[in-house]
């Protein structure tokens, strides 16, 4: 029965493929080609055995605990720095359909169990086309194993041959590279390792949600306890929690989102426990002890040292991988020693307001804990900061990088990319289709209308116009910072006009008010209701 499910996902997603080319309205051949790099966990990966079968094994719902197991699950080697799977028989491919755009679009499209698709640029490639962009002429994806390191030399060989691929394709122009989560990190790492190639085909890059310091409560917490991507019954159908954390306790890639111990955090993060200690003469204390990025290692260490997995019938040691830590640490190296081109653009988008994992603290002081290796199976507790819900807005705002602009965006993680105000910007700064008279990148706010509404009548020998218009305005609001949008009165004002007329002119006359409504974080609702009157001759 599974099997027959999976072969009709599959009818039905070649099917969705084929209807999906449908001619495009408009094409702009002026506009300089974009390449979007997704962060991890955001491609299409593909299991390819020694016969050359392919089967999809990220992502997918049915079986996909299953698979993750045994084809995705691996094992790092200090050697090479690439993190290997534990199937000898298969080795992983991202597909190159669409010209890469496909396996950085719609993840899978659940369509057995009725759930959300798992969306990724799919919005923005939409928009993209709107704006004139075509797909394999000026618009390009670049997927990849997001496992491995961001520095895996075989990756970045594939991105400088993905990046003389779109300028060949383009007629020869740079291109912009538009990044989301840790593709800023491959990014930057190819930038400082491939410098005269970076520089050679790029024009510009823009960066989104970008962990340039680390997520650090996000990984604290998936390094010792794991991470659920859905909740509830739903889980039956997907990756569980604990296969997940056994996967990314080989991955690089997941070590190198640490917090970044040389950075100057305004609150540094910390891995919390109450625990339960005992004095010489026996008696118990309870103590809340505190470690920084740097002390939380001995913590991991301790924590998973009796981690284990079983693979095709033989237990796998995996603790805290303190070669990778050591990989990762040279990458971080390379991060904070990157340097931008002068003749790149650099731009930073970022999340902001949502409570965003900071310090993560474990045990209560009812309820401490006694044995460390109890940290997995126990919830952790978060103090938050402001953020897209992963990374801290003082991580994704600290590039090191002389950016053109740094804008802060109200969104979580994956969903700032399909956020009307970020496609506004990105169109400002694309210089793509006609120019946006409602964006004002001066002040960075934005205009969106929200309803139109215009009438016209005949009444007693006049004619009657009214008309109704109402706009959201995001923006930086620094009376937010004083008062609560709750406290704040609408703000109202009128005008009106008229032309008493004579013979050869009509008389007229209109009147229009406007009711700003403060929404509070950067937002105001505004109201414009009008009415004209013009006496018929």
């Amino acid at each position: 029965m599974v099997m027959l499910l999976e072969d009709i996902v599959e009818s039905v997603e070649l099917w969705l493929k084929l209807i999906r080319k449908k001619p495009q309205p408009y094409v702009d051949p002026d506009l300089d080609p974009v390449l979007l790099v997704p962060g991890i966990a955001g491609s299409i990966l593909k299991a390819v055995d020694d016969k050359g079968r392919e089967e999809r094994v990220w992502v997918r719902i049915l079986s996909a605990d299953y698979k993750c197991r045994t084809k995705l699950w691996s094992l790092f080697d200090p050697s090479t720095g690439k993190t290997v799977s534990l199937d000898p028989k298969s080795n992983l491919s991202v597909p190159e359909d669409r010209d890469g755009l496909y396996a950085i679009d719609i993840l899978d499209p659940d369509l057995v169990i009725g759930r959300d698709c798992v969306y990724y640029f799919h919005d923005m490639i939409v928009e993209m086309i709107k704006w004139g962009f075509q797909e394999g002429k000026t618009l390009f994806g670049f997927g990849y194993d997001f496992r491995q390191s961001n520095r895996c030399q075989e990756t970045l060989e594939l991105l400088a041959a993905k990046m003389e691929t779109v300028f060949t394709a383009s007629g020869g122009k740079k291109l912009t590279i538009i990044t989301h989560s840790m593709g800023g990190l491959l990014v930057k790492c190819f930038m400082c390792l491939h410098s005269d190639i970076f520089e050679k085909y790029v024009k510009s890059w823009i960066a989104i949600a970008a962990p340039f310091q680390g997520a650090p409560g996000y990984v604290t917490s998936t390094f010792v306890n794991g991470m659920s991507f859905v909740e509830g019954w739903e889980q039956n159908f997907f990756i569980s929690k604990w296969s997940m954390h056994q996967l990314l306790l080989e991955c690089p890639s997941f070590y190198e989102l640490m917090a970044c111990p040389d950075f100057c955090w305004e609150n540094s993060p910390l891995l919390q426990i109450w625990k339960q200690n005992c004095d010489s003469d026996g008696n118990s204390n309870i103590l809340l002890e505190s470690y920084s990025p740097e002390e939380s290692i001995s913590i991991f260490t301790e924590a998973l040292s009796t981690n284990t997995v079983k693979y095709d019938g033989v237990d796998i040691p995996l603790p805290f991988n303190l070669e990778i830590l050591k990989w990762a640490n040279e990458t971080r190296k390379v991060l904070s020693s990157a340097k931008l081109p002068p003749q790149v653009k650099f731009y930073n988008v970022y999340g902001t307001n949502l409570e965003t994992p900071h310090s993560v603290c474990y045990g209560s002081e009812g309820a401490p804990v006694t044995d460390l290796q109890q940290l997995p199976s126990l919830m952790a507790n978060y103090v938050c900061v402001d953020g897209d819900g992963t990374v801290p807005v003082e991580s994704a705002k600290v590039d090191g990088l002389n950016a053109e602009a740094r804008v802060g965006i109200p969104g979580e993680h994956r969903g700032i990319l399909c956020d009307r105000h970020l496609f506004r910007i990105l169109k400002h700064w694309l210089d793509a289709g006609d120019p946006d008279p409602f964006y004002n990148p001066l002040n960075d706010y934005v205009i969106l209308p929200t309803l139109f509404e215009i009438e016209r009548h005949q009444e007693k020998g006049f004619q009657v116009t009214s008309l109704k218009e109402e706009w959201e305005i995001i923006g930086k609001d620094q009376d937010d910072q004083v008062t609560g949008a709750a406290d704040r009165k609408p703000l109202v004002s009128s005008i009106s006009v008229s032309n008493v007329g004579d013979e050869k002119s009509m008389r007229e006359e209109a009147r229009a008010t406007v009711i700003v409504h403060p929404r509070g974080e950067g937002r105001q609702h505004v109201e414009l209701n009008a009415v004209s009157v013009t006496a018929n001759v």
